[in-house]
């Protein structure tokens, strides 16, 4: 009985400790092409990379891609460019702060709080700022398969 009540309470409080996803775009507002592309550049964001992962050389075999983590730091009013998302899927999870992203496929303009994972898949292009007066923290976790990608 102990054993089953331990796995019962441990089930549910993973439950509520798992990170909440991103805010998305309401449904009302998905539009193909609702926001273009700017040519904005990088502007007060540091990019790190803090480890890597060859994939060729797991498991699951895919060459000519990487596993990386990296940390980025947008201070206030900074811009992490245009850019799309159609060979590298991600993940982000803001460490710290708030953040705006503008997505291609949104009509308004999504915010990101500390806490929360954004999801990254082929059909995301965007750019993201910083509107707020403090810095903010993003942990992003990708999978590139083009070896000259600098990080943004």
């Amino acid at each position: 009985m102990f054993v089953r009540t331990f796995i019962a309470s441990t089930l549910i409080l993973a439950g509520l400790a798992a990170p909440a996803f991103a805010g998305e775009c309401p449904a009302d507002k998905m539009k193909a092409d609702a926001v273009k592309p700017v040519t904005y550049g990088p502007k007060a964001v540091t990019d790190k990379v803090l480890a890597t992962i060859d994939l060729s050389k797991e498991k699951v075999a895919l060459n000519g891609h990487m596993m990386r983590v990296r940390r980025l730091e947008i201070q206030s009013g900074g811009i992490v460019p245009w850019h799309s998302h159609a060979d590298r899927p991600a993940l982000i999870y803001v460490v710290s702060g708030e953040i705006v992203e503008n997505a291609s496929n949104c009509a308004v303009p999504i915010v990101h709080k500390a806490g929360e994972v954004a999801r990254e898949t082929h059909a995301t292009a965007h750019w993201w700022q910083n509107n707020g007066k403090a810095t903010v923290t993003l942990l992003s976790f990708d999978i590139m398969s083009d070896p000259n990608d600098k990080h943004m």
